[in-house]
């Protein structure tokens, strides 16, 4: 399964109003795991950013001034993503500016729901953590993901902590490899048996390892505000 987690900046908050994308990032993840493989790309809007939105984003006009239009970027965007399944939080607001986007490139490309699933991570968090404030960065908090490092809001770090967010909200990797062989697949996870007749040594913890694991879980649900599912019954 081929996923794309992705994340846009834009002149603004209302893409009826006439306001465009300037920078779009993307993320490759293939059977859950990432692939290392990205997309990232600074867009002239021909247009002016709001004062607002540069607050956030920290990009300028003066920055955007050499760089292409989204009609000489469209085709290549369109090839890394198509086919797959985008993963995007706050999903609306970056497919209805997507959408615009291709639909002023004149390319009929179409809307995006032509060539890839959409999966909105804030509808998600909103069904797994109802009435509490599920934003990127409360999210990050929730699942002890680090973001120290985003100081201004960018779309291609965006789409890596997403990424992290999303694997930690929806169970981390799933792929369970073992020696042995495959009995199939069961909810999505491989499983696979061990032989039997093996003579496998079992190794147990020491009363100071256990100590040492106690103390890390503790330490795990102070930091995300008694969220570690290691100590819940």
């Amino acid at each position: 399964m081929r996923q794309v987690v992705l994340d846009t900046e834009t002149t603004g908050l209302e893409h009826a109003q006439g306001h465009r994308i300037i920078e779009i990032g993307c993320v490759e993840l293939v059977d859950r795991k990432l692939t290392g493989l990205t997309y990232h790309q600074y867009v002239n809007p021909d247009r002016l950013i709001d004062d607002g939105a540069m607050e956030v984003h920290g990009i300028t006009n003066e920055f955007l001034a050499d760089k292409p239009v989204f009609d000489e970027i469209a085709a290549e965007f369109v090839e890394f993503i198509a086919g797959a399944e985008l993963i995007i939080h706050n999903a609306a607001f970056d497919v209805g500016f997507m959408d615009q986007e291709f639909q002023l490139a004149g390319k009929d490309i179409g809307p995006t729901s032509n060539f890839c699933t959409v999966l909105d991570t804030l509808g998600l968090a909103r069904e797994k953590h109802p009435g509490q404030k599920n934003s990127l960065d409360a999210l990050c908090k929730r699942y002890g993901i680090n973001n120290d490092h985003r100081d201004l809001h960018g779309a291609l770090l965006d789409s890596e902590i997403l990424a992290d967010v999303y694997l930690a909200m929806t169970g981390g990797q799933t792929t369970l490899s073992l020696a042995g062989e495959s009995d199939g697949i069961n909810g999505g996870e491989l499983i696979r048996r061990v032989n039997s007749e093996l003579n496998l040594l079992v190794v147990r913890a020491t009363d100071a390892e256990i100590d040492f694991h106690e103390a890390r879980l503790e330490g795990i649900d102070k930091a995300t505000e008694g969220q570690c599912v290691w100590l819940k019954e």
